[in-house]
């Protein structure tokens, strides 16, 4: 099979682009709506219009990026047509099913409701109007329930069934899909992410107006009140499911695993690297060291994946050469297998082709021998399994550094809030303020793990990336990256311009337009 190398590297970049630019925007989607919705359920409970003030100003912030947000969206899933045709078709009744019902269902609960959200203040009563608010964020974040569950199951491809005569996985069981722990792992840690990076968010434009001026004190100390303990709440839980996302890993995904922790040879009690500078010149297989500095937690990795003190965790050299002691299989081994299994079904093709039935089957029985490992029939060296390790490994321990920081600044800038020491805490307050644009990168970090950490797999152990590719010119792929780059960053700087002119009216005292 001839693959051109260069038009799959091309569209690899140009979908990295469009997701990164959209995960710039979703995570303040997710979050700020929910904020937003505590914040008006305080207004109409207690009737105080100050917090009518304070759920005006952060609506309007969050209309604007949801309005930004939602073209980056629309291109991606396009994209999936244009640029991943043979993906679309090998996995277009399964992948097909849950953005349907994110279109149908959660896309149309928040299109239906934000408008009565921004234009119905006084045109329906409060509670009605509160409950639209309340439904656009469950809306939201059912949008990226079905989103995840699609990703969840690229990840680790269950209730599914490959059909030989179509070359499609077919969904046979699509509970199974829904709840695979992988998806659901998913779900809830990137929405809690979402969660803490809109309360950064709150919190450190809030610090701002304290920063400038005094006569904001009482909508900033509202206003990081409610962000704060949201934030602390979801920061806990977020740590929480990120232990259930690596738990899921371990079993599904060792080879991401071992890239995450820079494992390269395995180990029973095994450590997890709290800090670590990987050695540059470290290959698979050879004698050097995996590390220059690491400070690690001894037998935390063990206790993570198998809770027990002394499991054994495959590094990448037992995953790329096996590991009999352990009952590793070899890539080597599996790519062999793989190779037979795309050689029977090619033989069952053309035997179909011919009638010639007996034939069919025998390359039938054939293929369902190996069928497991059919993508690796597309592989050619061993070690094509083995992701970027220094991405992965870097952006996961970035990710967790700043995790375990945005929980430190929730809990110190509700307390100080709570305790009304936050107007002479200079310092925190400018601590939370340089912390804005940290969420936004701990959420890029996260999807680096997952989508890096996942190659060479377009769908883990099924279909490798190279081979997912549509068949169209690498020089077509090329402009459109170019001209996605322009319009996005463009979009991108609309947003931030729009949403400073906001901010910036609001600290000199004018109205927001």
């Amino acid at each position: 099979m001839n693959i051109d190398m260069s038009l799959v590297d091309w569209s690899r970049a140009q979908f990295a682009l469009t997701a990164i630019y959209h995960f710039l925007f979703v995570p303040l989607t997710l979050g700020l709506s929910f904020i937003v919705a505590i914040m008006e359920t305080i207004y109409v409970a207690t009737g105080d219009d100050k917090w009518k003030e304070v759920t005006l100003f952060w609506m309007k912030l969050f209309g604007i990026n949801f309005a930004i947000g939602l073209a980056t969206g629309i291109i991606m899933e396009f994209e999936f047509g244009t640029n991943w045709a043979n993906y679309s078709w090998f996995v277009g009744d399964i992948f097909g099913a849950p953005l349907a019902i994110e279109g149908i269902m959660a896309f149309f609960l928040e299109s239906t409701f934000f408008a009565v959200m921004f234009f119905g203040w006084k045109r329906v009563s409060k509670k009605f109007h509160l409950l639209s608010t309340w439904l656009v964020a469950i809306g939201s974040n059912l949008s990226a329930l079905w989103i995840l569950v699609a990703n969840g199951w690229m990840q680790h491809p269950v209730g599914m069934e490959f059909n030989p005569k179509t070359a499609r996985s077919e969904m046979i069981n699509f509970w199974d899909v829904i709840f695979n722990p992988n998806a659901v792992n998913k779900f809830l840690h990137t929405i809690s992410a979402g969660y803490i990076t809109s309360a950064i968010f709150v919190v450190a434009i809030s610090s701002y107006f304290l920063l400038k001026s005094d006569k904001l004190r009482d909508f900033a100390k509202r206003s990081i009140l409610v962000a704060a303990s949201f934030g602390l709440i979801t920061s806990g839980y977020n740590i929480l499911t990120g232990d259930s996302s690596a738990y899921t890993i371990v079993h599904n995904q060792p080879v991401k695993l071992a890239a995450m922790e820079g494992l390269y040879k395995g180990k029973q009690g095994a450590e997890i690297v709290a800090f670590g500078i990987l050695n540059p010149e470290k290959e698979v297989g050879d004698i050097n060291e995996d590390f220059l500095v690491a400070l690690s937690i001894p037998k935390a990795l063990s206790i993570l994946g198998y809770h027990k003190l002394d499991a054994y965790i495959p590094g990448l050299d037992d995953l790329v050469f096996g590991n009999e002691k352990y009952g590793i299989e070899s890539a080597a081994s599996k790519i062999e297998k793989g190779k037979k299994a795309v050689a029977a079904l090619r033989a069952f093709k053309e035997a179909k082709k011919a009638n010639d039935m007996p034939k069919a089957k025998a390359a039938l029985e054939e293929f369902r021998k190996y069928e497991k490992y059919m993508g690796y029939g597309y592989l050619n060296d061993p070690k094509e399994i083995v992701p970027n390790v220094p991405i992965t490994f870097y952006s996961f321990h970035l990710m967790v550094g700043l995790g375990i920081w945005f929980f430190v600044l929730m809990m110190v800038m509700l307390y100080k809030a709570m305790t009304g020491t936050l107007a002479r805490s200079k310092t925190w307050l400018k601590l939370a303020f340089y912390s804005l644009p940290l969420g936004f990168l701990a959420n890029e970090f996260g999807w680096i793990v997952a989508e890096v950490g996942r190659q060479p797999w377009a769908v883990q152990d099924l279909l490798p990336v190279k081979i997912a590719t549509t068949h169209i010119s690498t020089t077509s792929v090329m402009i459109t990256f170019f001209m996605f780059a322009f319009i996005f960053t463009l979009l991108l700087i609309a947003e931030v311009r729009i949403m400073a002119t906001q901010i910036k009216l609001k600290a000199q005292g004018g109205h927001n337009v």
